[in-house]
């Protein structure tokens, strides 16, 4: 890292908690700008620097960014589309960046901002730098495996979960005997899980993969132990993570918690299968 230091565009979630956690433990100085109304305010007992921004203030970030050198950033942890409504107030960068952009969705909008920082002489690089512990191995985790009745739901919902995520929809289904209850969209997913349990009154398999262009600079599938309550209420028993590709967060805890809800949680091929 240079003058080894990171930058971290925070955005929800437990994910840049454990991004500034791990990294700073390497000995390297994490500056985070975060985002108003989306990024946890503990963020701040865990970085070198903080500066709050609304969504789509650009420039902020940049010259957040240069004041402390920054030349290698990441983004992690996402920001709710339902958050634009309240707390999104692009400066006049912002605003012209997006008003370049011909569509609005998460990749381009990505791609986009990845391209104005390297610009700017600031390097995204993979938010799972430093991260590999966490990143989900094929492979039942917890101490009970799917039935064969469990692993064919499983494969058809990596395949259903491909297929939305080519058309950047979601990446999280929820399936029951080969019938799709639940597909992510613009709720997230642990409406999407609520949603497919309720319809399924139990027994229910849910599947979270990567999009099929997916780029590991930003908006990495990921799940943590506030997952698992979701899940237990909604009647999940198998929740299968693309091996790889997808985040486990706070691992020990997670599969504690899902061991004593007694739900399953497998890694799989992006194929829907597994060793």
């Amino acid at each position: 890292m240079s003058a080894q230091r990171v930058g971290l565009i925070a955005g929800n979630g437990r994910f840049p908690i454990i991004f500034a956690r791990t990294a700073r433990a390497e000995g390297v100085r994490v500056i985070a700008v975060a985002h108003e109304g989306e990024t946890p305010p503990e963020l701040s007992e865990h970085v070198d620097a903080i500066t709050w921004i609304k969504i789509g203030q650009l420039d902020a970030i940049i010259r957040a960014f240069h004041s402390h050198g920054v030349r290698r950033a990441v983004m992690a942890g996402g920001i709710r589309k339902t958050a634009l409504m309240e707390y999104f107030a692009p400066d006049e960068r912002g605003m012209r960046f997006l008003s370049s952009l011909s569509n609005w969705s998460d990749d381009a909008i990505l791609r986009g901002v990845a391209a104005e920082l390297e610009g700017e002489g600031i390097e995204v690089v993979e938010s799972t730098l430093f991260l590999q512990s966490i990143v989900t191995p094929e492979g039942s985790l917890t101490q009970r495996q799917p039935n064969e009745a469990q692993w064919r739901d499983v494969r058809y919902g990596v395949a259903v979960a491909k297929g939305i995520g080519q058309w950047d929809i979601g990446q999280t289904v929820v399936v029951k005997n080969g019938m799709v209850l639940a597909v992510e969209a613009i709720e997230g997913t642990d409406e999407a899980l609520r949603r497919g349990g309720q319809l399924g009154r139990g027994g229910s398999v849910a599947v979270k993969v990567s999009k099929p262009s997916q780029d590991l600079r930003f908006d990495v599938p990921a799940v943590g132990p506030d997952t698992i309550p979701v899940c237990s209420a909604a009647g999940i028993a198998v929740l299968a993570l693309e091996a790889g590709k997808t985040l486990l967060l706070d691992r020990e805890e997670c599969l504690r918690a899902a061991d004593g809800a007694e739900l399953i949680i497998v890694g799989v091929g992006g194929d829907g299968g597994a060793r």
